[in-house]
């Protein structure tokens, strides 16, 4: 699900997608208005599920679409090296996802654990 949003009203720290892809906007800056035309706004962003930077250039009267990315708890069921399969406690469906390699030790069966969730991606987050 995602909604459209004027380049304007977007701000560091939320979600924007650019190549159509999710992502965390890092930086937002904006160029005065000239002579023969509007005033524009660089986006820079990394993406939420690939982690991969990216840069948009839009006159901030533009709309751009903001995606609407749940924040999901789910249970560990089991860990299969970087893998684990995880229920989730809203609807009891069951996904494996990759661990990242920062959070490898703290991910365990039976333990309660927050992931992301837009469109058929998934991301494990602490």
């Amino acid at each position: 699900m995602k909604e459209l949003t004027e380049v304007r009203m977007l701000k560091e720290g939320r979600y924007v997608i650019m190549d159509d892809e999710p992502c965390t906007i890092m930086s937002i800056t904006t160029s005065k208005p000239g002579k023969h035309g509007a005033a524009k706004a660089r986006i820079d962003g990394i993406g939420v599920f690939d982690s991969q930077k990216r840069t948009a250039v839009h006159p901030v009267t533009a709309k751009l679409y903001v995606p609407v990315i749940e924040r999901r708890s789910g249970q560990v069921l089991s860990v299969l090296d970087d893998t684990a399969q995880i229920m989730d406690l809203e609807d009891y469906s069951t996904v494996e996802l990759k661990i990242p390699e920062e959070l490898k030790e703290r991910i365990e069966p039976a333990r309660e654990i927050s992931f992301l969730h837009y469109d058929g991606k998934y991301k494990i987050i602490v």
